[in-house]
């Protein structure tokens, strides 16, 4: 395989079911320039040092237009939604991320995430109890996607009815993301530029009702809160609640789903789960250094000229952190390819690291555990109907766009 395939093998859609072949080619060349453009970066020490070094740039106005490769639709200026926290730098990024963990965790709201568990735990029992007698299901269209959705529907205050209307949004946004050699690249940036209008105005509403009606919800906090740091401008909040909304359940969707492909494929797993409901803990952990939601982190950029494992990568480049190679990396993970919930020192780059990690990694990690051990143990004898199942198109965010589950009945739920 020459270095030069490197970005369209990832990207091409034949290797979706089972990229791990291909990122163990790649790591036998830690930072590679691909002869599209960017440069890959597939180890994991490698990944970890450049999420930690501050001259790399996650502002797409950083990079050098001739050196971006392929088609990724970013941010343009456009006032009515300018980048979010994701994709800006500090002093903006610490300001605006500061300003939205006040009402959402610590230190302010410590209690924030924890005290959802009992509604969480609600809202997965009353979706598997929607499985009695039925003998089938797909896991993502009638699990995986609906309970993240109500979930930050509910912490936001965001019309659980109106989920077909941003579900179309997210789709093209999250979509966007992704890098397609074959798209038209005017089509797409006027496909992007319409649903980030339309969804500018959709929050832009919702945060004048929360102006004039405050709740109890996440966006009523955004809206009157005045922290350290004083109020979001209206712009910002607008980016803000948009960004919380598509994340808040895009990532989570696959990390269920993902999850139990796993563990349907590991039963000595999932009997464990079933017979201990706290192995949930520590296999999430392995779910997401094991088979991440998010596989890549593209368009990065260097401030300055960056050496690292022998390579100089120029100021302006655009630089690929291939994290789910990093994760199977084994100089830092022992059998990386084997699924071990029992694996010690864990950390994995699911979540990222540095100061970009995930912000609503508490949340996913929640609702992630309380979904399996619940699936686990009350569906009676799980099994894949179809494996490996159909995949997105999307390489960086990768799931299964559909889980086929077999299964002889559904046990009842535990008592509150």
């Amino acid at each position: 395989m020459t270095h030069g395939t490197f970005l369209r093998k990832i990207t091409d859609y034949a290797h979706r079911a089972d990229p791990y072949p291909l990122y163990a080619e790649l790591r036998k060349t830690p930072v590679l320039r691909d002869d599209t453009g960017p440069y890959l970066v597939s180890t994991y020490w490698e990944i970890h040092g450049l999420l930690h070094d501050p001259r790399l740039s996650s502002d797409p106005r950083n990079l050098d237009p001739e050196a971006a490769g392929l088609v990724v639709a970013e941010e343009e200026d456009d006032p009515s939604l300018p980048p979010s926290f994701l994709r800006l730098d500090p002093p903006e990024h610490d300001r605006l991320r500061r300003m939205a963990m006040y009402p959402f965790g610590p230190p302010h709201t410590p209690r924030r995430i924890h005290g959802m568990r009992g509604e969480l735990a609600r809202i997965v029992t009353g979706l598997v109890d929607g499985f009695e007698g039925r003998d089938r299901i797909d896991l993502v269209d009638d699990f995986a996607y609906p309970f993240p959705v109500t979930v930050i529907c509910r912490l936001l205050g965001v019309p659980r009815a109106d989920e077909p209307l941003f579900h179309a949004w997210a789709d093209i946004l999250v979509s966007s993301a992704d890098p397609d050699p074959d798209a038209d690249a005017a089509e797409r940036r006027g496909a992007v530029r319409r649903a980030r209008t339309e969804l500018a105005m959709y929050m832009s509403e919702l945060i004048e009702e929360r102006r004039r009606a405050p709740g109890e919800d996440m966006l009523s906090s955004l809206v009157h809160g005045d922290g350290p740091d004083g109020r979001m401008a209206h712009s910002e909040l607008v980016s803000t609640a948009a960004l919380l909304l598509i994340a808040g359940h895009e990532t989570t969707v696959n990390l269920i789903t993902n999850g139990m492909l796993t563990l349907l494929r590991h039963p000595d797993v999932l009997k464990r789960l079933h017979d201990d409901p706290r192995l949930a803990v520590p296999l999430v952990e392995e779910v997401l250094r094991y088979d991440p939601p998010v596989q890549l982190l593209p368009q990065r950029t260097p401030l300055t000229d960056i050496d690292i494992a022998g390579v100089t990568i120029p100021k302006g480049a655009s630089v690929w952190l291939v994290l789910a190679s990093g994760n199977r990396d084994p100089r830092r993970f022992p059998e990386p390819d084997r699924f071990d919930p029992d694996r010690r020192d864990n950390q994995h780059l699911g979540f990222g690291s540095g100061i970009h990690i995930c912000f609503g990694a508490p949340l996913a990690r929640l609702e992630a555990q309380l979904a399996l051990a619940e699936l686990a143990r009350r569906l009676e004898n799980p099994r894949l109907l179809e494996d490996p199942p159909p995949y997105r198109r999307n390489a960086v965010l990768r799931g299964p766009r559909h889980l086929s589950v077999g299964f002889d009945g559904v046990r009842a739920a535990r008592e509150p």
